[in-house]
């Protein structure tokens, strides 16, 4: 078992900035690589960033709608991974899910969640 804890969400101003950290405890050496999903009111739930987990080479990958403004990165010494949002837009404003993936599954499937935590860019 994994257990994911975020933190970092709140209300800002379009323009400003935001970083997210999601803490993970439990089986870590079973995580393949961890992310950010987020979800807006009546909105599917997207992929934002992805890093993989361990080792001396990080692949990131991030949506389209991100690139340039967001940017991941993980501390593997306090097994946490944060998400740095600059630039935030209005559209940005949504529920981000902290996500891992397991060793033997994709590095974009979650097998277990985060509670989810809110961030509100206003105009």
């Amino acid at each position: 078992q994994v257990q994911l804890v975020e933190s970092g969400g709140g209300l800002v101003q379009a323009g400003e900035s935001l970083r997210l950290s999601c803490a993970a405890s439990g089986s870590i050496f079973s995580i393949n690589a961890m992310g950010w999903y987020r979800q807006a009111p009546g909105k599917q739930r997207e992929l934002v960033a992805t890093i993989t987990s361990g080792g001396s080479t990080n692949y990131r990958a991030y949506a389209d709608s991100v690139k340039g403004r967001f940017t991941i990165s993980r501390d593997n010494a306090k097994n946490t991974v944060y998400l740095q949002m600059n630039s935030l837009k209005p559209e940005d404003t949504a529920v981000y899910y902290c996500y891992a993936a397991l060793r033997g599954s994709s590095r974009y499937e979650p097998a277990y969640w985060g509670q989810g935590t809110q961030v509100t860019v206003s105009s």
